[in-house]
């Protein structure tokens, strides 16, 4: 039953990362400051590999990249209302450095969206007017950060029991148990 269980997940993540319309397209991402304070934001899911390691895009100037250099241990949280389905992902978040692969990243993104990576100001700074935000013609603060799972909890609400999987990574495999929902 856990490979099966498994499998769904891993099916869920990439159809999140490639349907738009799909509930796992947007997650919840957790950091930790530096006065250890828990913080939260949504962002967007592009991408799921064969080790079920997530991608997404942020500006490199946000405080969550100032975060992750500090501690680069993260949670993300999906939730499916229509399948009472939600998945918890501890891992290890990298910044991709790689010229080349964010050129091809970058490459991919339609341009109408791109503008969201080449504010003159970083995000969060304060502004006396949303209207009035300024733009770089010629450069981007576009980055993209990996996370490589170590532990995912999947939760089904269902009838007459739920069903609660622990899966950990333990060299390079992963390995299950079920728990009290």
């Amino acid at each position: 039953m856990e490979k099966l269980v498994f499998e769904q997940l891993k099916s869920e993540l990439v159809n999140g990362s490639v349907k738009k319309g799909h509930p796992f397209r947007y997650f919840s991402l957790a950091t930790v400051n530096t006065n250890a304070q828990p913080q939260l934001r949504t962002v967007v899911l592009r991408k799921v590999d064969v080790d079920l390691n997530l991608l997404f895009y942020t500006d490199r100037r946000s405080q969550k990249i100032e975060q992750l250099l500090g501690n680069d241990q993260v949670a993300a949280l999906f939730y499916n209302p229509k399948k009472l389905l939600q998945l918890q992902i501890k891992g290890q978040a990298f910044l991709l450095k790689d010229e080349q692969t964010l050129k091809s990243l970058w490459s991919g993104i339609p341009s109408n969206s791109r503008k969201d990576y080449t504010t003159e100001h970083a995000p969060g700074t304060l502004i006396k007017n949303p209207d009035q935000i300024d733009y770089l013609n010629d450069e981007n603060h576009f980055c993209a950060i990996k996370i490589i799972p170590n532990e995912i909890e999947y939760l089904r609400l269902k009838r007459p029991n739920h069903l609660r999987v622990l899966f950990q990574k333990k060299n390079q495999d992963w390995q299950s148990d079920f728990l009290v929902p």
